[in-house]
Formats: structure tokens, C-alpha cells, sequence
């Protein structure tokens, strides 16, 4: 029999080695939700199929989704905070942000 993590049924962890779980639904900032052995109180709205933090994660470890390294983290991430591109870097492709491309539309690089 194996040890199934307790993990709120809005959130769905896809490998037992990741360290991050999916939202199934919208979960609105200030939801209290129960992953593994605590319960975390979201601070940011979490949209259907992006990630929570399912364990602290430090700054520069690696997160992984599908068992996989999908990207590292680009600041220490507390269990139960969103992670996206404001805390996740990609090691593969560049991360692009609004930001980036109003930069370029006025610098003409468009």
C-alpha cells in the first residue's frame, strides 16, 4: 500500500518527487488549503492549472512539474505560494514579460 499525500482535492499533485501541485479550479487569495502535513493560506489567486508551492522552495532550486525540471525558482518560495513567472525562471527558453515587450516596442525593436 503506498503513502498518498493529504493534499486539498482543489489542488492535484502529478508526481510524487515534484514541488509544486496544480490548481483544478480557480482558488481565490486567502483560501486556507491543506497540503501534506499543513495547511497554507494562499496570498495570491491561483487560476486553474497553474502551480502552488507544495514544499518551501529555495531561491535557485529547481522546480519540478511531471517529475521534470520545468524551470528554477528566482527567490526562496514559501509551501502555498503561487508560482509563476514573478518567482520562476526557465533554465530552456527566455522568459518573456509585458514589460519586455514595451521595452522593445519603443526601443523600435519590435
Amino acid at each position: 500500500m503506498t503513502n498518498t499525500p493529504t493534499i486539498d482535492a482543489r489542488l492535484l499533485i502529478l508526481r510524487d518527487e515534484d514541488n509544486v501541485c496544480v490548481a483544478c479550479t480557480i482558488i481565490e487569495a486567502g483560501t486556507s488549503l491543506r497540503i501534506e502535513a499543513q495547511t497554507v493560506t494562499l496570498t495570491d489567486t491561483v487560476y486553474i492549472g497553474h502551480k502552488v508551492a507544495r514544499r518551501p522552495i529555495k531561491a535557485l532550486e529547481k522546480v519540478l512539474k511531471y517529475g521534470a525540471p520545468i524551470g528554477s525558482a528566482t527567490q526562496d518560495i514559501a509551501a502555498g505560494e503561487a508560482v509563476h513567472t514573478h518567482n520562476l525562471k526557465s533554465d530552456y527558453i527566455a522568459s518573456y514579460t509585458l514589460d519586455n515587450a514595451r521595452s522593445n516596442a519603443t526601443e523600435g525593436n519590435a
